[in-house]
């Protein structure tokens, strides 16, 4: 017979194996990239044996800062510091503006603030390809610039909606005993608010980052000069060469996902606090 302790026990193998299994398919890929732009080119694309780390070097690495280290092909070093100071802007002014926004619509009351919201929300369910070109039209005068790869992504409808949403929860107990204490609107955010909301903060601030560095189609609209072109850009341009140098383009990409990974490393801890009180609350 069966008890509940026998249950409980598979029931946990069962769990925890379906977690190792999903965390294998998950990291798979990134494992190839990484033992790819380690090997020989021709050792890359060799289905199942490309797992296996044999003959390993940095010589795809010195091959891609080699390569793009001159006036006509560009310089590694200018295309990555394009993705950092745009994906930087980007993340840092929409912090603010939407951090605001959202604040505004769970604890502000004004006239046609659901209406707006509604707009809102509408907003996070159009595909930016629709109104890719009209919005290229639109700043045809900013074109080759840091500033039109930029802009259109500062305000987030998502980001939004996330505020809200943790603002909502956050107990009011907070911001009236703060305003008794002589705390005005703008004190009581940035005193009690911004510091109570450390997850949402991080959890918006990695999904921004991930959307902005790994742009690619606004950048091959609106930029054709490679010194504001960024790396995702520039690596599709850099694995079109022919023929292909597969070490140097899983190289490449490495040095793509890395900033990524660094990132969620850094703010880890507060979006699995979000996440984990997302899921208790709902």
């Amino acid at each position: 017979m069966i008890t509940t302790r026998t249950r409980r026990i598979t029931a946990t193998i069962r769990d925890y194996a379906l977690m190792v299994i999903a965390a294998i398919l998950m990291f798979a890929p990134i494992y190839y990239l990484l033992v790819g732009s380690l090997k020989p080119s021709a050792e890359v694309l060799d289905g199942f044996a490309g797992f296996l780390p044999t003959n390993l070097s940095f010589d795809n690495y010195i091959g891609v800062l080699n390569a793009l280290n001159s006036d006509a092909t560009g310089y590694f070093w200018q295309f990555f510091t394009n993705s950092f100071l745009i994906s930087a802007v980007v993340v840092v002014a929409g912090l603010v503006v939407n951090s605001l926004a959202g604040y505004a619509f769970a604890r502000l009351e004004w006239v046609g603030r659901d209406k707006v919201f509604i707009l809102i929300i509408l907003l996070v369910i159009v595909p930016f390809e629709s109104v890719a070109i009209p919005l290229m039209s639109l700043m045809q005068g900013q074109r080759d610039t840091l500033f039109v790869q930029m802009v259109p992504f500062i305000a987030n409808a998502f980001s939004v909606f996330l505020f809200y949403t943790f603002f909502l929860n956050l107990p009011k107990s907070m911001e009236e005993a703060a305003r008794l204490d002589g705390l005005g609107s703008w004190g009581t955010f940035a005193r009690i608010v911004i510091p109570n909301s450390r997850p949402v903060f991080a959890t918006v601030a990695i999904l921004t980052f991930l959307s902005s560095w790994g742009q690619y189609l606004w950048p091959s609209l609106v930029t054709s000069d490679p010194a504001v072109r960024p790396l995702p850009l520039e690596m599709g341009v850099f694995s079109s060469q022919v023929p292909p140098d597969w070490g140097q383009v899983f190289a490449f990409g490495t040095l793509l996902v890395l900033p990524v990974l660094v990132v969620f490393l850094i703010f880890q801890r507060y979006f699995v606090q979000s996440v984990a009180g997302s899921a208790v609350k709902g």
